[in-house]
């Protein structure tokens, strides 16, 4: 299990944003992980993806490494931001647009605030 700590710790320590998934942001496998890539998509956000159904090991090493029982799961900047229902919650708030202000991570403000419009 240390190796696959590891491997998670350089993986989120090395990329701005991360976000563990099940599938890929091209092809989301579960709702949760879909609404979650959709944002980041339709935001801008340049992110790294890992697919935990390609590899049991990061499936439940992730799930450890954060001590969060689900996924998907997203991080900034070395940092665990939460999962769908936190994520959701966040972008409607706009306290993901300031996370990633605080964070230097570019993305579209007016594709943001079309979320917000959509959901009001």
């Amino acid at each position: 299990m240390t190796d696959v700590k590891t491997k998670i710790d350089e993986t989120v320590k090395s990329n701005d944003v991360v976000l563990y998934m099940k599938g890929t942001k091209e092809m989301p496998q579960c709702g949760f992980s879909s609404r979650v890539a959709g944002v980041l998509n339709y935001m801008g956000v340049e992110y790294t993806d890992v697919n935990v159904l390609a590899d049991e090991e990061i499936r439940q090493g992730i799930k450890d490494y954060s001590d969060w029982p689900t996924v998907p799961q997203l991080y900034v900047k070395g940092e665990f931001v939460g999962g769908c229902d936190i994520i959701t919650e966040m972008t409607l708030s706009g306290e993901l647009d300031t996370l990633f202000d605080e964070n230097g991570v570019a993305y579209n403000k007016e594709a943001a605030d079309k979320i917000r419009e959509a959901n009001a």
